[in-house]
């Protein structure tokens, strides 16, 4: 009886907690801003950190268009948000509009479509958020023949970012938002083996693809620099997403990892938080090439700001995508 009281003492105790810390974290990055007149593209908005953002941005009333590959599940992400919103009366109207758009990062052909598409149909482009990941799956390739997490991670956003930046210069001041991830630390760009042919690890190559979105990001807020288009990156922190589907966890510890993930990890809507900020706030107007954590800038390790390695990373991936021969 001692040991089930403790224990349901402990529960209830982890519970408050865990309820005051989510309070706090999701208390608004974006509170009382208005997107209001802007248009932000999200990548992987059906899901996830790019869901959350999309319904928060929504609520303040930006027209949002939801880069997705699977467009079924896109849709149907879309008419949730509406309903949620439209429960507490914050749906679409006085400038928020949910807009679903098939995009498929594993694709430069889907990629092309899908910006000329914008091109052709959007007057403006305010802020971009590379949001849609790839984590940790088993050795596969992209349609172009690239390794799926350097080319969805990487390659993708690259080649999206570089077709739509006329749009943004000319929408400026605009925004550019990166999503890496703490777990670049463990990452090092080999330019000898870049496509993992020589050698394969799914961890190892996921780090390497969140490094490359910081080089990216840097590089890109180097030569926009006097624009009016500002990049940053970011890491939401450990979040509770459909991320992690191709790690394997032993059925009899998944009651213990959700009770942990439950307990310690962020919420979606909590892990999109340095994301609404960067794409929202008036905090970080007119600031580019930084790195942010739970919305305040933090430092990067030295190899995330080799400028000579991010200019080579940058030549190479042009080639890559096709945009030089």
């Amino acid at each position: 009886a001692a040991a089930t009281a403790l224990a349901l003492g402990g529960g209830l105790l982890l519970a408050a907690w865990r309820w005051l810390r989510g309070a706090a974290r999701a208390a608004g990055a974006g509170a009382g801003a208005s997107m209001r007149g802007k248009t932000v593209i999200i990548t992987g908005a059906n899901s996830g950190l790019g869901r959350a953002a999309a319904a928060e941005l929504l609520r303040m009333r930006a027209r949002v268009i939801m880069g997705c590959r699977d467009r079924a599940r896109a849709e149907r992400a879309a008419r949730e948000i509406r309903a949620e919103l439209g429960e507490r009366g914050e749906a679409e109207g006085e400038g928020g509009e949910l807009v679903v758009r098939e995009l498929d990062l594993a694709s430069l052909r889907s990629v092309r479509a899908f910006c000329h598409r914008v091109l052709q149909e959007e007057p403006r482009l305010d802020v971009l958020i590379n949001n849609a990941g790839v984590f940790q799956c088993p050795y596969m390739k992209t349609e172009d023949g690239f390794e799926m997490q350097f080319g969805v991670n990487h390659l993708g956003h690259f080649l999206l970012t570089n077709l739509l930046l006329g749009l943004l210069k000319n929408s400026a001041p605009s925004r550019i938002v990166v999503v890496s991830s703490k777990l670049y630390k463990y990452g090092e760009i080999n330019f000898e083996d870049l496509n993992s042919e020589i050698s394969y690890n799914k961890s190892f190559c996921y780090s390497r693809s969140k490094l490359a979105n910081i080089l990216f990001a840097r590089e890109l807020a180097r030569r926009l620099e006097g624009t009016g288009v500002t990049v940053n990156s970011l890491h939401p922190g450990i979040v509770r997403t459909n991320l992690g589907r191709y790690v394997n966890i032993p059925l009899l510890a998944k009651p213990l990892f959700n009770l942990v993930s439950w307990a310690f990890f962020k919420t979606p809507l909590e892990g999109a938080q340095t994301s609404i900020y960067l794409a929202s706030s008036p905090d970080v107007e007119g600031v580019s090439g930084k790195y942010f954590g739970d919305c305040k800038e933090e430092e990067l390790l030295p190899k995330a700001m080799d400028d000579l390695v991010a200019r080579k990373l940058w030549d190479i991936s042009e080639v890559m995508v096709g945009l030089l021969k």
